[in-house]
């Protein structure tokens, strides 16, 4: 087996020739949007019983993606994001499980809350690698930041006192 890596066989050599091939910027991506197009096609009254056209519309959505570059541009910088995010949330709960025991319900809530502020950890720091034209997440990003946390505190209000009006 080492001889094969010595050769220039090694798994770190496949995936550079894959990468040199477009695998990770075009295929990848392109299965994807394909996938997604295809998965909320099917499920309209449309395409309901034309799984072809549904396939057809997807195939399209797919290679239009590609077209100027920008969705693989958007994975290659939200990706690697994603996967340090999974990490952080995977060590979370492996220590969390050290210390819970039981049928606790607050570490649910507490690894919910985890990974929503990883979420938006992974969005602006994609967004802002990103680049988006004319500065827009530069400015309005705070703006939005504070809209989604006042609606969430709204959101989170109503649900607390539904919830209590029901045990009163």
């Amino acid at each position: 087996m080492l001889a094969l890596q010595w050769a220039g066989f090694g798994f770190g050599n496949m995936l550079q020739q894959l990468d040199a091939l477009g695998f990770f910027a075009f295929v990848l991506p392109f299965m994807l949007v394909f996938a997604f197009s295809y998965a909320i096609l099917t499920n309209l009254k449309v395409f309901e019983h034309n799984k072809g056209a549904a396939a057809i519309v997807a195939f399209a959505l797919g290679m239009l993606s590609l077209q100027f570059g920008m969705v693989p541009k958007f994975f290659s910088d939200i990706m690697p994001h994603f996967g340090v995010g999974l990490s952080v949330l995977l060590v979370g709960m492996i220590l969390a499980g050290v210390f819970i025991t039981g049928e606790d319900v607050a570490y649910k809530w507490i690894f919910f809350g985890l990974g929503a502020v990883i979420f938006l950890v992974i969005v602006i720091s994609s967004f802002s690698d990103y680049n988006l034209q004319y500065g827009f997440w530069d400015r309005f990003g705070p703006m939005i930041i504070i809209g989604i946390l006042i609606i969430a505190g709204i959101v989170a209000v109503i649900v607390g006192s539904a919830k209590s009006e029901k045990k009163s």
